[in-house]
């Protein structure tokens, strides 16, 4: 038992206690105070530095997927090319914004410095091309054409070019072969946008900045398909940018292959026999006008006449659209939107509008049998048909008397027709319709499918117009201001027009209905609307909905995901009159008919020919030229704008292509070894495991190997036998 008193420990332990409170008190003043430091004295500068160790994103783009023809020829594919870019986040970092960097990478690349400039700034509606639209926080290639020596130099000295990247990358090619160049069938590509990227990101395939995304044509259509997935690795990174390790990553996939039912063998014939054409009618005088022909502007549609695949189409003007890969330069981007440039970018195959003219009358025949009207019957083609003190001749006022309506195509004349339009016009109450109007005419037209999109797969088609009486209606609302206020009762010929149509613009009138039922007035329609209502009456009367893509198939060939043909309606006549059709047309080609002295030599037995020739009027412009035509495979349309006759200006072309597509010589005969593609294409073509494809050559078209006899052909204003032609349309 210890002799120390209690009372002599409760001192010591009092103090003891004291210290570890002073203790405790100072560690925890210190830490507040540290805490404050740090979180408030200090916060941003520190909460800045945690900002920068984050997760960083580097992406490999997908190599996009190729366009192939029906048989496995590369349309659109990728080369590798040194690509050399600029960070547009990294030069702004710089004092003078990276000028003297660009400076420096255009001596190196041997551009000016302006040009190098303005392909990093970013488009606005105020900035012209070239311009960057896609996003800014991602490297903006300057050239696609760098040399291995300029990527060395820029590579060997990035201390002198900080910011500027120079890599291998696959770009898109568009590889003409043959000469097909399919410009605006196949379209091009452009950096996604920011707003695309926003309005994409909650789907199933959300955008990259890095991304390309087609602009037009099959690369719009099929984007999905042939974009892929590009993969994206994920590293977490400190303020320095040191890597601190790999986060989660996602692979990425190559895109498909989208095979078409284009054959590159048959693009090129239609395209260089269509320009050839165009040259050749600017050569000629227009009769009307005392000048040369302008034929500004044309297409053709090359059809498989049962299943509605296009197999080829051309559109004048064109462009090469590897003018886009890359960026667009400002030359460039102006000689295909300016003012005087006709507009290439057009694709006149479905964006092309006119008047029909002479090919329509194969929708006024089956309106006029809907209507009653027995199809051989007779009817006077005669030399003129008066209306209202007015008279409306043939084609130089000749006539043939009572003919059947068969017969009525075969000479193209426009007299039995006004006559049909104008009584259907009658017996529907004229200026005072009957309440339900049957409107054969133009109901036929619908039914046909004009006035409507035919729902091919390639964007920004047109629908055409069928003048009806909503339309008129409707027509004269949107524009009876305007013409109240410019219009003039005995002013000059347009105030005079715009005077009567401020006051009866809605009428139906009888001048309109005879108009329309030869393809004239205000009726428009498109080539490939022509092509899909000549394709139906050439299969029986399955109206389809053309198509170019054949096949979406993997980059290994094992997923093949095919595009069947999809019929879309039928024509609205019956069998009978169908086949009455067909034998108008076939006598087309026959002696006699307007068509014939473009056909001399063809072999009618083994490979029956049907036409139909047309040549619209467009006010203040030269007539329009139409020459639709189908065999039992293929229906061909062309149309040359200002180009005079059907038959005249695009009938040699047509007949050429034939020639192609069949292997005939001049006399008819044929060579199936010279035949390009007497039978539509079946099967689709193989993609081996690696992704390469089994493509046969394409050699450039020789126009030699299917000349035509000018001395076969007639002499361009007489057919080859029988009576002359009474509308060499």
């Amino acid at each position: 038992m210890s002799n120390i008193p209690e009372t002599g420990r409760t001192p010591r332990v009092q103090i003891r206690l004291i210290v570890i409170q002073v203790l405790v008190f100072s560690l925890l003043l210190t830490l507040g105070g540290r805490l404050w430091y740090l979180q408030i004295r200090q916060g941003k500068e520190y909460t800045d530095e945690a900002r920068n160790n984050h997760v960083q994103q580097v992406v490999q783009p997908a190599v996009r997927g190729s366009i192939l023809d029906a048989r496995g020829v590369p349309l659109a594919d990728n080369e590798t090319r040194l690509v050399v870019s600029a960070s547009r986040t990294e030069l702004l970092k710089m004092k003078d914004d990276g000028k003297g960097v660009l400076t420096k990478l255009a001596g190196v690349l041997g551009m000016k410095p302006k040009d190098v400039m303005d392909k990093i700034r970013l488009c606005d509606s105020e900035t012209p091309q070239p311009c960057w639209n896609g996003s800014p926080f991602q490297p903006i290639p300057v050239t696609d054409e760098a040399t291995t020596q300029q990527a060395l130099q820029i590579r060997e000295r990035a201390e002198d070019f900080p910011g500027i990247t120079a890599e291998p990358t696959a770009v898109r090619r568009y590889t003409a072969p043959g000469g097909a160049r399919a410009a605006q069938v196949l379209g091009y590509l452009s950096p996604v946008t920011d707003e695309e990227i926003e309005k994409a990101k909650d789907s199933d395939s959300p955008f990259l900045r890095s991304d390309q995304v087609g602009r037009s044509g099959l690369e719009r259509t099929y984007d999905k398909a042939l974009r892929g997935k590009a993969g994206v690795t994920r590293y977490e990174v400190d303020n320095l940018g040191r890597v601190l390790g790999e986060a989660e990553s996602d692979p990425g996939r190559p895109g498909a292959n989208v095979v078409t039912s284009i054959d590159a063998r048959v693009q090129a014939v239609a395209e260089y026999e269509l320009n050839a054409a165009m040259k050749a009618v600017r050569k000629e005088t227009d009769k009307i006008t005392g000048r040369p022909y302008k034929a500004d502007a044309g297409a053709v549609v090359v059809m498989e006449s049962k299943t509605g695949r296009v197999v080829a189409m051309a559109s004048q003007p064109d462009y090469d659209p590897n003018a886009w890969v890359g960026g667009i330069s400002a030359k460039e981007y102006a000689r295909m939107t300016g003012k005087n440039s006709n507009y290439p970018l057009l694709n006149r195959a479905i964006q092309g509008q006119a008047p029909a003219g002479s090919v329509f009358k194969v929708v006024s025949a089956s309106a006029a049998v809907r209507a009653g009207n027995p199809f051989d019957g007779r009817y006077n083609c005669s030399s003129s048909y008066s209306l209202g003190g007015r008279s409306f001749a043939n084609f130089e006022s000749k006539g043939h008397g009572p003919i059947s309506l068969g017969d009525a195509l075969k000479f193209s004349c426009n007299t039995v027709f006004y006559r049909l339009g104008h009584e259907e016009w009658q017996r529907d109450g004229g200026l005072k319709p009957r309440k339900n109007a049957n409107d054969w005419f133009y109901r036929t037209a619908h039914d046909f499918g004009f006035g409507s999109e035919t729902g091919i797969d390639l964007p920004n088609e047109v629908k055409g117009r069928i003048p009806d009486r909503h339309w008129k209606q409707a027509f004269w609302e949107a524009n009876k201001d305007a013409w109240c206020k410019q219009g003039k009762k005995g002013g000059s010929y347009v105030e005079q027009i715009a005077f009567e149509s401020c006051l009866e613009g809605n009428q139906l009138k009888a001048f309109d209905s005879i108009n329309f039922a030869i393809g004239q007035g205000d009726v428009l329609i498109t080539p490939i609307q022509l092509a899909t209502a000549y394709a139906a009456i050439s299969n029986g009367g399955t109206l389809h909905r053309p198509t170019i893509g054949k096949a979406v198939i993997s980059p290994d060939g094992k997923k093949v995901e095919e595009i069947k043909p999809r019929p879309d309606g039928r024509l609205p006549v019956d069998a009978e009159t169908i086949s009455d059709l067909d034998k108008g047309l076939r006598s087309v080609v026959e002696p006699g008919g307007t068509a014939a002295w473009r056909f001399g030599g063809w072999p009618q037995d083994k490979i029956p020919m049907r036409a139909k020739t047309g040549t619209a009027q467009v006010y203040g412009k030269q007539t329009t030229s139409w020459f639709a035509t189908y065999t039992d495979d293929f229906t061909i349309v062309m149309t040359i704008s200002q180009g005079g006759t059907g038959s005249g200006a695009s009938g040699p072309a047509v007949r050429n292509i034939y020639d192609a597509l069949y292997g005939l010589d001049d006399a008819g005969n044929q060579d199936l070894k010279r035949a390009l593609l007497p039978k539509p294409q079946a099967a689709l073509p193989k993609i081996q495991p690696d992704g390469t494809i089994e493509a046969p050559p394409v050699k450039p078209y020789d126009p030699n190997a299917q000349k035509v006899d000018p001395a076969a052909q007639g002499d361009g204003e007489k057919p080859l036998a029988g009576p002359p032609p009474v509308w060499r349309d």
